[in-house]
């Protein structure tokens, strides 16, 4: 038991007070709020990677409905619609790259009739001047933007053109 005891020189009978109860109470109080909260928990994004086991097969992605962004240094992104070397990619800071992809994911939409199955497709491909930073930052962007999708990560097949053109724009 706890208590509280004032010492004094009087005769009279000092008072005491029982601590017991509080302290009980408290640890109620502790036990039932631990007990009863929830953590966070971790959520994943799907991504999609090509099968590095099998370099013959490959999953035929329609150009017309195709975005392909390449991260490069400086937090700049260079995409295009449609195949590699055939479209002049835009050059982009990760601040204007929602309203492209917004924009893009429309005119597919509006092309295929707003068919689910037919929306756009993502394809990121960082080089090598990109930071993980700016990894995120295109999947955040893609989440955000609610690309239906799972974005193809594809680090290993950057074409020549895309090279070319990215050293041309000193992002590389």
């Amino acid at each position: 038991m706890a208590e509280l005891n004032t010492s004094s020189r009087n005769r009279k009978q000092t008072p005491k007070v029982d601590l017991t109860a509080m302290v009980d109470l408290a640890f109620l109080l502790i036990t039932f709020f631990m007990l009863t909260t929830s953590l966070n928990k971790p959520i994943a994004m799907d991504i999609a990677k090509p099968d590095i086991t099998d370099a013959n097969a490959s999953m035929p992605v329609p150009a017309s409905r195709t975005m392909t962004i390449l991260l490069g240094k400086n937090n700049k992104v260079a995409w295009y619609m449609g195949e590699a070397g055939k479209t002049q990619p835009n050059i982009e800071g990760f601040r204007e790259i929602r309203h492209s992809i917004l924009s893009n994911k429309e005119k597919v939409a509006g092309v295929n009739g707003n068919n689910a199955k037919k929306s756009l497709m993502v394809i990121i491909k960082p080089t090598s001047g990109a930071t993980y930073k700016n990894f995120v930052d295109i999947m955040d962007e893609l989440a955000l933007t609610r690309i239906s999708t799972a974005p193809a990560i594809d680090d290993a097949h950057i074409t020549e053109a895309e090279k070319d053109f990215m050293r041309q724009h000193q992002l590389l």
